[in-house]
């Protein structure tokens, strides 16, 4: 590769990438695809056991420590409090650093959450726990992984993000489960504290090697984002460092000032919001709320299974879907379903019903998820994606703080969680409509800094 070509800003934001050539990962399979991969395995180890995984946790540390459903939920409320103020501060870096030192810095972090978790003695240590494992969830996970592949990927941004997700909740399907049976407070096994521990090891040994791993943007290795080169160049040139979209997607890059003042930012952050909100609340008190119905953990953990493998599948249709018709159409669609899964939840009595609502919950759930990134990768373009995704994260997490605890507050109250989930499944509609108001906005030509929504999709 030339000098003079090694020497582009593009190369500079990671000057330990520059020993890799473009014709090296050209060969074979676009690194792009390989890079969804390791996406799927980061999330999988920085979130399943954080939240996915806190359903069951709930249940050892309520029959260990016997705290209160609203204090169990508020540990998952400080993770949002994080997510609030960290946010904008991920989003920054991601997009100063790179994804490959926010994944290393992020997991070790975690790591070290979880170790400190393992020693939890009391309701102050747990939160302070769950803060620091946040805190490495935030920088090594989300915001920099979907930063990552809307480098990668463009026309092709929906379906690369849904595989990524399919990655993350395969490996929850095994996860969830071995962690319920290691720390089943009925069995004795392993227990909640070792098990904790050994997830803070294994986090550790494995940050620094799948960090190495990574590679932050495709122009620093002479590639194009989808292997697409762009019209100006017929197939097969070699790319240049900081060329241009992919051929076949129109992009257009706001700035983060730009964006927040458009409608569409802010349909998406409060339809993401309302939406997530009851994500939030089934992951602290599922296992808590079949408990209640006399289920056992095991029982949980398999109607999580059932709710993630249905997700796995509808990923991949949220994604293909998503690559071919208006996003915003298909939000509705997958929100509304996940809205009337949670209705069937908030009266569920046999396990039969738990069963039923994992599986629509799943397609409503699994649906949407790789859509609420993919969209704004389409309105607001590459150039400052991570800076505009970490403030989405504010108001969007301030939704997310009530959830958890609201949830435990009127079962604690009434004895049961039945208009709690009414009240998200409510919440969860309101999400949907916002999804479908989210119109693509477009720059007006009078002024660079004149944005309005309401293009045709």
């Amino acid at each position: 590769m030339p000098e003079s070509e090694i020497n582009q800003p593009e190369y500079n934001q990671d000057k330990e990438n520059v020993g890799v050539t473009a014709s090296q990962l050209a060969q074979g399979i676009y690194y792009g695809w390989w890079l969804v991969v390791i996406s799927g395995f980061v999330m999988v180890i920085s979130t399943v056991p954080l939240f996915h995984a806190m359903s069951v946790w709930a249940v050892a540390l309520e029959r260990q420590f016997g705290w209160t459903r609203a204090q169990l939920g508020f540990a998952l409320t400080f993770t949002r409090i994080e997510g609030g103020l960290m946010g904008p501060v991920e989003g920054y870096l991601t997009d100063r650093v790179g994804t490959r030192r926010m994944v290393f810095i992020g997991l070790t972090i975690l790591g070290l959450g979880f170790l400190f978790f393992g020693q939890v003695q009391n309701l102050w240590m747990f939160y302070m726990a769950y803060v620091l494992m946040a805190i490495g969830q935030g920088l090594g996970s989300w915001i920099p992984i979907m930063t990552m592949l809307n480098h990668w990927f463009s026309r092709r941004r929906s379906t690369a993000i849904a595989w990524a997700n399919v990655g993350s909740r395969g490996g929850a399907l095994l996860l969830v489960p071995a962690i319920a049976w290691s720390i089943d407070p009925d069995h004795d096994r392993f227990g909640w504290q070792v098990t904790a521990s050994a997830i803070g090891v294994f986090v550790l040994v494995v940050a620094f090697p799948v960090s190495r791993l990574i590679r932050n943007k495709p122009q620093e290795y002479g590639l194009f984002p989808d292997n697409e080169p762009p019209d100006n160049q017929p197939a097969g040139t070699q790319a240049r460092p900081g060329a241009g979209p992919s051929r076949g997607v129109a992009s257009t890059d706001l700035t983060p000032r730009q964006a927040l003042r458009t409608r569409a930012f802010w349909c998406i952050v409060f339809g993401h919001g309302f939406t997530a909100m009851v994500i939030l609340a089934i992951m602290a008190h599922l296992g808590l709320m079949m408990e209640d119905k006399g289920f056992t953990l095991q029982d949980t953990a398999w109607v999580v299974i059932v709710y993630l493998s249905m997700a796995m599948l509808f990923q991949l249709l949220g994604g293909y879907l998503g690559d071919r018709i208006p996003k915003r159409f298909a939000l509705f669609g997958f929100t509304s379903i996940q809205a009337g899964a949670v209705v069937l939840l908030a009266s569920a009595s046999s396990l039969s019903a738990f069963y039923l609502f994992a599986f629509i919950f799943g397609i409503g759930f699994g649906g949407r998820n790789p859509l609420t990134v993919a969209i704004r990768g389409d309105y607001f373009g590459r150039a400052s994606f991570g800076k505009i995704l970490g403030l989405s994260t504010v108001p969007m997490n301030l939704l997310l703080l009530v959830a958890a605890p609201l949830a435990g507050y009127m079962r604690d109250v009434q004895g049961s969680y039945t208009q709690a989930f009414y009240l998200l499944a409510a919440l969860n509609m309101v999400g949907a409509v916002l999804f479908l108001m989210a119109k693509r906005p477009v720059l007006r030509p009078e002024g660079p800094m004149t944005v309005a929504s309401g293009a045709s999709d």
